[in-house]
């Protein structure tokens, strides 16, 4: 990833749209439409950003399989916000699935969450519940890398042993 498009994610990550947008609005490469399709979600134009996603999923290649999922979860959350209960189930299934197989653990929880909250939107609260039975949210959980050294801890820790020594 290049600097514009890692800056325009963390703006996202910080709920800055309009900072996103700055960095990628003229750009057309797959990365740049997804991040643009997500800005405009954040801003509340759903259409736009369900175009800019489906052209930032057509756009990424046959060997980004997991950036292609990314979209369709993406576009899935958008259909959800926007009520849209008539997008393929079987695409989010299918991306979940190359999430998951992928190592990306917790992009495939928000994909399996997506799912069962379309299951209680259009009334199916039994499906729903056998979903909720085989979901271990503890097999999504991100883990963090051990403290090391000294200089490190501060770093990879977020000053966990500095708040922990207050306590005491």
């Amino acid at each position: 990833m290049d600097s514009l498009i890692t800056a325009a994610a963390r703006a996202l990550a910080a709920g800055d749209p309009l900072g996103a947008l700055k960095r990628v609005a003229l750009r057309d490469d797959a990365a740049a439409l997804a991040l643009r399709g997500i800005a405009m979600a954040q801003l509340g134009d759903l259409p736009r950003a369900r175009t800019l996603l489906r052209r930032a999923g057509r756009a990424f290649g046959s060997r980004e399989t997991v950036s292609r999922a990314r979209c369709v979860v993406a576009e899935a959350e958008i259909a959800l916000a926007s009520r849209d209960l008539g997008w393929p189930a079987r695409a989010l299934a299918a991306a979940r699935t190359t999430l998951d197989a992928h190592g990306d653990r917790v992009n495939a929880a928000h994909a399996r969450y997506l799912e069962i909250r379309r299951l209680l939107l259009i009334g199916r609260l039994d499906e729903a519940e056998r979903a909720l039975a085989d979901f271990d949210p503890r097999r999504f959980r991100r883990r963090r890398a051990p403290c090391t050294t000294s200089s490190s801890r501060a770093s990879r820790c977020g000053g966990y042993e500095q708040r922990t020594r207050a306590r005491r």
